[in-house]
């Protein structure tokens, strides 16, 4: 077993200077036996908070004025009495002690004004990465590592991100450096190489105190910007709090890519209703099963977060929920550690093309959708990633290519590779034309009509009526090259919907076929002339997932997982080598828009006798349920395993053994 610890909580302590009596309801012995008893053996505490405030015996002026002891030293000592880790937090990007004490070293906007909250609201100033600032983190970090030394676990700086800063440090560099601070490349690229380089300082300085602790760096995002500082970090914790402005897409999509980086990772959620801080917000006990059994499904640890009172009570109601959720995945974890996912398909990220634009684009999000409704397995990807260990890729709506990714998508298809491509993706940086030859199109400009209609051919036609489908979405007009074949049509509508010209309540019907293809294949590739993609994140039209699946039918010829579970269940196939077992989760929880803002999981709802048929290369010496070892009758044709799944409440393990 690795480092991490299954069972994590992240306990904020974020505590105004305004409030006295700091941690003075502490009981080391009760804090420690709450954790155990609910099944937490690690559990991030703090050194100092976004306030500035610092929770131990400092040389440092900002140790928290309402704390008169060492709370951290109390809270590792416990702790490690009873076997528990003890990870130590750090604030870096946010210090409001600092940044009310040195405004010259808040990051700024090109007009000069700082970034983050302003002087009458309530909230976190941003502190430039390149200014002394960084100075100070440094010294209070040793000093944490020299007056805690052998008892520090890991650590965890948090708000790591450098925006483009024109501040006085940021304007000087630049300008030595010859970069142009008109030229937002040359800001953006300068910003990046400071966060990068903290990174990389940071992580030695802690190793000539610490060879072994665990180090994290937290943006409350994993993507393919971490590539170049991955070495930095002993591990990776994905942060993504479903209700507190992440969503139930984000961790499914986010832990696709970071569990082929290399390092051990961690699925961290809360067990707040809402957002960190939502004192007296406790999620639903479904809800956090979800997010843990999530968690295990994807080969992830799991974190909890929470935050302790100012006066240091632990909270009994809070552990008893995490304890409910905890104590379930002290069963599972035998079939959870050290395994690998098991996938047929890839799909390229956005963020590999555009850093740092949007946290989940449409199109991943679309993507990740329909896939997961339909139960193949399947990774996110970028190019820096072995394509060929992938029957089909897919590239989603936006995804532009350079030489680099072009040359490697050619190598790709050339040995023998299944690409299926969407919209714009396929072409030139500058939009202008498709680069991919076996695409077999050409590009003839943006659709006049939007929206336009989309009538199948007999070759996709699976559970579609014979009728014509609204696309909601403007797409692209293209033109077959010899040898390409349409499997739809564009069908245009009498004119767009304008001052001039208008019919009816909504979109204009539809008046006669076009000369356009909506989808076409070459060989191995097929095309959509629409960003399906994002269409269906947008509008959830289920013709559009329809069309993906009917054309992914010619490009695989065989699922690794079919089942008759609903859309609603999601289904993952992990490979455990040390013990020559493959292990398929079903997890069927359902979140719900109950309230404008946050999804809400309160029910859970079984399902019984599912058929779930793993496509493996040798007959399995038993099938069993895990962890109750309930042994299920199979059948195995040569090439796939069948059993009937009687039960499934919430969250399954099938095992392969």
């Amino acid at each position: 077993m690795g480092k991490l610890r299954f069972r994590q909580v992240h306990l904020d302590f974020h505590t105004s200077e305004q409030i006295m009596g700091i941690g003075e309801d502490f009981d080391p012995k009760l804090f420690a036996k709450t954790l155990k008893e609910a099944g937490v053996n690690s559990i991030t505490c703090f050194a100092r908070c976004h306030h500035g405030m610092i929770y131990y015996d400092t040389k440092f002026p900002a140790k928290h004025p309402g704390l008169k002891f060492d709370l951290l030293r109390a809270q590792i000592e416990a702790c490690h009495e009873e076997g528990i880790n003890v990870p130590i937090y750090i604030t870096v990007g946010w210090d409001e002690y600092i940044a009310n004490r040195h405004p010259e070293w808040l990051a700024r906007n090109a007009d000069g004004t700082p970034q983050g909250a302003g002087p009458l609201q309530a909230g976190w100033k941003k502190l430039c990465f390149n200014s002394p600032y960084i100075d100070y983190v440094r010294e209070q970090t040793v000093e944490v590592l020299e007056k805690f030394e052998g008892q520090v676990d890991g650590l965890f700086f948090d708000i790591i991100s450098q925006a483009p800063c024109y501040c006085r440090y940021c304007m000087e560099g630049m300008l030595e450096e010859g970069l142009d601070p008109e030229s937002i490349d040359d800001v953006k690229a300068y910003a990046k190489r400071v966060i990068n380089d903290f990174k990389k300082n940071m992580t030695a300085l802690v190793r000539q105190y610490d060879k072994d602790c665990t180090i994290f760096y937290n943006a409350g995002h994993v993507g393919p910007s971490i590539r170049e500082t991955i070495d930095t970090y002993s591990h990776l914790e994905l942060e993504s709090l479903p209700s507190g402005g992440w969503g139930y897409s984000h961790f499914p999509i986010t832990v696709r890519f970071a569990r082929n980086l290399g390092k051990e990772y961690l699925g961290m959620t809360g067990k707040f209703h809402k957002s960190w801080a939502d004192f007296g917000g406790f999620k639903n006990q479904a809800s956090l099963e979800y997010e843990c059994f999530m968690s295990l499904a994807y080969g992830a640890k799991c974190s909890i977060g929470d935050q302790l009172h100012p006066s240091g009570a632990i909270n009994q109601a809070t552990y008893k929920l995490i304890g409910s959720v905890f104590n379930q995945v002290k069963e599972k974890e035998a079939w959870c550690d050290d395994v690998t996912a098991v996938t047929e398909l890839a799909v390229f990220t956005p963020e590999a093309i555009e850093e740092g634009h949007i946290r989940l684009h449409p199109s991943i999000q679309g993507v990740f959708r329909m896939l997961t409704e339909a139960h193949y397995q399947f990774d996110i990807i970028d190019g820096c990633m072995d394509f060929n260990k992938y029957k089909v890729i897919i590239l989603p709506d936006v995804i532009t290519l350079d030489d680099e990714l072009k040359n490697k998508i050619e190598d790709y298809l050339n040995n023998g590779g299944k690409i299926l491509v969407s919209y714009k993706s396929g072409m030139n940086r500058d939009e202008t034309e498709f680069l991919l030859e076996d695409l077999g199109i050409e590009l003839a400009g943006e659709a006049e009509y939007c929206p336009d209609y989309v009538v199948t051919g007999a070759a996709i036609d699976k559970d579609i009526m014979d009728t014509e489908y609204v696309m909601y979405d403007r797409g692209l007009w293209v033109k077959p090259e010899e040898g390409t074949e349409t499997l739809a049509d564009i069908w245009n509508p009498y004119f767009n919907r304008t001052y001039k010209h208008f019919c009816s309540h909504f979109q204009t019907p539809v008046e006669k076929k076009s000369e356009y293809p909506a989808i076409t294949r070459r060989k191995n590739v097929i095309y959509f002339a629409h960003p399906i993609f994002s269409m269906y994140y947008r509008h959830g039209a289920r013709i559009y997932k329809q069309l993906v699946l009917n054309t992914l039918d010619l490009l695989l010829d065989d699922k690794l997982v079919v089942t008759n579970a609903p859309t609603t269940a999601q289904v993952s196939l992990n490979y455990q080598s040390e013990h020559d077992r493959y292990v398929a989760h079903i997890l069927h929880y359902i979140p719900e828009r109950r309230c404008e803002s946050i999804d809400i999981i309160e029910d859970v709802i079984p399902l019984y006798n599912v058929d779930l048929k793993i496509m493996l290369d040798k007959e399995p010496a038993k099938v069993y349920c895990a962890p109750s070892m309930e042994e299920l009758q199979f059948t195995y044709d040569g090439k796939y395993v069948h059993v009937v799944v009687p039960e499934i409440v919430g969250h399954q393990m099938v095992v392969f053994e």
